[in-house]
């Protein structure tokens, strides 16, 4: 089986930062500083276009310099990497021991992903990963097809799992299973739009789907 995994919000607690870095680099342009709830609606899709949403009244000038501060204090609040969900690190070992394939398709760009793999000595952990900077952003599921192509793997041996309605919705275009998870950036009644197979409140859960355990 293959299991593509989000990363901020599904695997690591990022959405704190993630939020505080947007609202800081707004505020050290004179930007409208959002709040808390703007900017978590927007965590999953790639970064430009997470800023559009945010900000549709800046021009392309405008934007990439709030992308550039972003990125800049997104750095700084991450020299130690968040902390991964509980049950996690554990829940991916099983499912990797027992021969299952392990992905990652997240809205983070490829140098960022990369420096948190890093940080956690996780650079060979998963079997394949995709950045939004690489392939379309979520929803487009572009990114699922090519992890499927790269894994060699049919749409119904796969499972989409993630915390917003960007990873349900991009799972439901590809016709893959999904799972979500209520712990992340978008509430649960969000999520039970696209029918997941199941809603996880701790992602241990997760070896409950099929019989895993």
């Amino acid at each position: 089986m293959l299991f593509i995994f989000d990363w901020d919000g599904t695997l690591i607690d990022s959405t704190g930062h993630i939020i505080a870095a947007m609202q800081q680099a707004a505020q050290e342009l004179r930007f409208p500083v959002l709040t808390d709830a703007a900017v978590q609606n927007i965590i999953g899709l790639g970064l430009p276009e997470a800023i559009l949403a945010l900000y549709p009244e800046l021009d392309d000038a405008a934007r990439y310099e709030l992308r550039l501060g972003y990125a800049k204090h997104y750095i700084a609040l991450n020299e130690e990497p968040p902390e991964f969900f509980a049950g996690v690190t554990d829940t991916l070992d099983r499912l990797k021991t027992a021969g299952h394939h392990l992905a990652v398709a997240t809205g983070k760009n490829r140098r960022g992903l990369q420096r948190v793999l890093g940080q956690l000595d996780m650079l060979d952990y998963f079997h394949a990963t995709r950045c939004a900077d690489e392939t379309q952003s979520k929803p487009h599921p572009q990114m699922l097809h090519e992890l499927l192509a790269e894994l060699k793997a049919p749409v119904e041996r796969a499972v989409m799992i993630g915390d917003t309605e960007y990873d349900m919705a991009m799972a439901q275009q590809a016709n893959m299973p999904r799972i979500a998870v209520d712990y992340g950036a978008h509430a649960a009644e969000r999520l039970l739009r696209y029918e997941p197979d199941m809603l996880l409140s701790d992602f241990s859960q997760l070896l409950e789907w099929r019989g895993l355990r």
